[in-house]
Parts: C-alpha cells; structure tokens; sequence
C-alpha cells in the first residue's frame, strides 16, 4: 500500500478521529507554513478502506535536493501500521527528490511523573521499527535539541470544573494564584491590530532568556491560519485605577486603626490592632510601588505579562508566553496559566499541555518549577530520526559545504 495525497478535508475528517495529536499536525499549521514558504502535503496509509496514519510532510529547496520533514507526527488510529507509514514515507521521499529526510514522532517514549520519577517503562518499539527501516536517531536528548522540546509538561483536565481547579495546584500555585487576585488584573485575548504588544513582551523575554524572537508578522500569520483555535493572552494592570483602590483601602484601614485605638486594652483588640497595622504597613509599601510606576510612565492599561494558547480537540497547548520582570511581584504568568486552563475546562479539552522542560530534575530548569506549581505529569517524546534517500550524495555535498565554509 502506497502513501495518497490526502485533501485537506480527508485529513481533518482523520484528525477529528485520533485521540493523541500534535498542533503541529493541523490544517492550521499546514497553512502557517505555507505562508512561511514550505510546500506542505498531506500523507496517509490507508487499510481496509480508512486511513490508519497520516501526516503533514513539508519540504524545502536545499543544495541537493528537498529537505522533507513530518515534526509532531505522523498522528495514526492503530499504531500497527506505522512501521509501513514510515517504510512509504521513505520511497516517496525518494521518488521526490528529497536529499534528507526527517521525522520527530509525537508519540510517546516514557511517562514520568512531576519530579522526573518514571511512571511507566521505556516503549522502544517505535524506535526499533524506525531505525531497523534505516533511519538513524539522534538519540535520547534531554534540553531542547535543535530549539524543540521533547520534554513535555502535561496536566489532565479531564475531573475538573473551572471552581475547583485552583485546587489541584500545589500549596505555591494556590499561594501564588491567590495572591496574583488581589492585585486588579485583566486578562484578555488581543486583537490582530494588537499583536504587537504581545511581540514587545516577547522580545524583552527572549532577549533576558537569549533565545530568538519571532517576527511580528509570524504572529500576525499565526492569528490569521488559527482564528477562533488560537489566544494571544495579555495580563494588563492600570495603575491609576490601583492607586485609586490602594488610597481607599487605606483610609478604611486607618479608619479601623483609629476605632480599635479608642479601647485597647483586651488581647483580642491588641491581636486585631497588630493585624490592621500590618496591613496598612503592606498598603503603604504598595502605594510607593504604584506611585513610582506612575511616575516612570505606566499611566493607562499596562500589559505585565502575556501567552500564546492553542485550542485542538485532543489538547490546548502554552505554546509561547512572557513578562516584563519589573512587574513580576503581581504573579501575572501564573493567572494566564489558570486563565487558560479554566478556557479549556470550557472547550471540553482534555489535556493542557505546558510544553518544554529540559529533561533535568537536579533543581537547575527554573520552567520545571513553574509549571511544577499546577501540577501534572511528564511525557518524553522519541526525539529526531533522520533518513538519507541518497548518502553518499549527501556526505559529498556536506563535505563540500564544510571545505567553503557554509553550514
């Protein structure tokens, strides 16, 4: 059985039939790279009649031929049929003209539990039919080879209502989010006219982190192939609004202070006395805050802190996200998160996916902490296998390559 050319509309009609699949394997994202300038097809196997596997292929011109690639894929129905997807997928790409093709399965090679301890055993079967077909794995990599994760932090949705997720956070997260709702912040998706508030937190982000940022017009593509199956979330705070909130709250503390200084001679007065001045205490130091901010500038709706969300039907995905650090103290990453979350419990989704985490549980990958604070479960994909149709065609042209200098 040969791969076909699947339409567009034969392979949502697949899509909204697996029950494990990746953003990356979506018409979305097949128009995204379109736009971006790939050539996308759409494969399938089919047996009996239905397709069993299928996958979104993209290609690029490179010296040599076609570089081809399935990332995130391929999805399949029964797992029995990857092995011939895999040996198809070879022949076409070398019907194709492809020099070098790749292949960064989503299926899963080992469960894990939110501090790294294993929750099931290795499933080497999937790498064994890739490499005894002749494809040669990177191997098992922890951190994020080649800039992808294949580390993932995953929390399940599927018993819990949006009034009691909070409180399956850890005792941080649940800290950390009540306090986060004591400061008056707004969350909101942002319009496409607006994206470029969410581009300047992320330049800021990658530029502390030292990774590349995307171009404006990436996320404007991004906003226009998902539509209604994306979120480009803003944490926004207006101090002036705060300032006005914090002056009230402070003259009815003092007001409080004043009423219990008039008899304080019980215990329990003198408790509440102590309670009320370190409360006004903690309004002072807050006023100071929001009145220095004021003064830097910050006088209308302040974006703090912002996410990318992809909404599927198999997972809603933290694709992206970011914040300014002179905000940090208002914990706006952490209400995005349940922000989102709590969007997902709405859509039925089941899973949340957090995405990459470095595969390194010895307290050095600060992601890990965060997303540690919601709780949940660790996955860790199959990594990168590569096939070459051609390789002593290849070597060559690398050789080449390396003796001019190019990369």
């Amino acid at each position: 059985m040969a791969l076909e050319i699947l339409t567009p509309e034969s392979f949502q009609t697949f899509c909204e039939k697996v029950q494990t699949k990746s953003f990356m394997q979506s018409l979305e994202m097949a128009e995204l790279l379109s736009r971006r300038g790939y050539k996308v097809t759409y494969l399938g196997l089919r047996h009996g009649g239905d397709i069993q596997v299928a996958g979104v292929l993209y290609s690029l011109p490179m010296t040599g031929g076609l570089h081809m690639e399935i990332n995130s894929g391929p999805a399949s129905l029964d797992q029995k049929y990857l092995g011939q997807f895999y040996q198809e997928l070879q022949n076409y790409a070398k019907t194709n003209g492809a020099l070098e093709l790749i292949v960064k399965p989503y299926d899963t090679y080992q469960t894990f539990d939110k501090q790294g301890r294993p929750l099931s055993t290795e499933n080497k079967k999937n790498i064994q039919i890739l490499t005894h077909l002749g494809f040669i794995h990177d191997g098992l990599q922890t951190g994020y080879p080649n800039g992808e994760p294949v580390w993932h932090f995953i929390k399940d949705l599927t018993n819990f209502e949006k009034n009691n997720l909070v409180s399956s956070f850890n005792s941080n997260g649940k800290r950390l989010i009540k306090k986060g709702h004591s400061y008056p912040i707004t969350i909101r998706p942002l319009k496409r006219e607006e994206l470029s508030i969410f581009k300047d937190i992320q330049d800021a982000t990658s530029e502390r982190r030292g990774y590349q940022n995307k171009e404006l017009d990436y996320y404007q593509d991004f906003y226009d192939c998902f539509k209604n199956n994306v979120e480009f979330l803003v944490a926004t705070i207006n101090f002036k609004d705060y300032l006005e909130q914090l002056t009230i709250e402070k003259r009815l503390v003092r007001k409080e202070i004043s009423q219990l200084e008039k008899n304080p001679t019980s215990k329990k007065i003198q408790t509440k006395l102590s309670i009320e001045r370190t409360k006004l205490l903690k309004i002072e130091k807050l006023l100071g805050q929001v009145q220095s901010f004021l003064a830097e500038g910050y006088t209308g709706d302040t974006a703090i802190a912002s996410n990318l969300i992809i909404y599927t039907k198999q997972e809603s995905i933290y694709l992206f996200g970011g914040f300014y650090p002179q905000f940090s103290q208002f914990n706006a990453p952490y209400l995005l998160q349940e922000y989102a979350m709590q969007q997902a419990i709405n859509k039925h989704i089941p899973l949340y996916n957090f995405l990459g985490i470095t595969g390194e549980f010895d307290g050095s990958d600060g992601v890990l902490r965060f997303k540690q604070n919601f709780n949940g479960y660790i996955v860790r994909k199959m990594g990168t296998f590569r096939y070459y149709p051609s390789p002593i065609k290849y070597k060559f042209i690398q050789g080449i390559k390396k003796l001019l200098g190019r990369h």
